[in-house]
């Protein structure tokens, strides 16, 4: 059976084999020839050779609000001063224009979907073997009124490691291949 792409994110864990002979020796592990082979790949930010601490002392995760100097457009062509009603008929208010600045940035907050980075261990078979895996922070509805969450909007591909073996007339053939990792970098509120 063939892997089919998934727009679910974050990707899912592997399923390892706990074979160890397919696991890669230590001279396999020497980390200046594969960060030569990542070359410019390797993001420290996202990556890590070593347990990062961050995991240590956020076991759980850290969450990153990271609001945009400018809103959705959605909220920034919002009109709260004439409002246009369902039979066709138009609704004027008297607000003010700092009142009506302070509900968008209220409406904005509450809508606002931050992103939780967690560093997650992906196993001896990758190099680097820790990456920063994201994914949207939903506490309930992010919508008024309510009935949407939080959903993964933008993603970066990382690129890592793999140590994958073949059994080739009973030669195990073993090598270091690049696979791309889907990384959440921003969540949008949506259906």
């Amino acid at each position: 059976m063939r892997p089919v792409p998934s727009h679910d994110l974050p990707v899912l864990d592997l399923i390892e084999p706990k074979d160890k002979r397919y696991d890669p020796k230590p001279e396999d592990l020497s980390p200046k020839p594969l960060r030569e082979r990542l070359d410019r790949d390797f993001d420290k930010q996202f990556m890590s050779e070593t347990r990062p601490l961050e995991s240590i002392l956020h076991p759980n995760g850290t969450v990153e609000f990271s609001f945009k100097r400018t809103k959705p457009k959605e909220i920034r062509h919002l009109r709260l001063h004439a409002l246009k009603l369902p039979d066709g008929s138009r609704f004027r208010m008297k607000v003010g224009k700092k009142m009506r600045r302070k509900f968008k940035q209220m409406l904005w907050a509450y809508t606002y979907c931050p992103v939780a980075y967690r560093w997650k261990d992906l196993g001896l078979r990758f190099w680097p073997r820790w990456i920063k895996e994201g994914s949207c922070l939903t506490l309930g509805s992010c919508s008024f009124p309510s009935g949407m969450s939080c959903k993964p909007h933008r993603f970066v591909r990382k690129t890592v490691l793999r140590w994958h073996c073949q059994d080739w007339t009973k030669k195990k053939h073993c090598k270091w291949i690049p696979v791309n990792i889907p990384i959440i970098t921003e969540c949008s509120c949506s259906c």
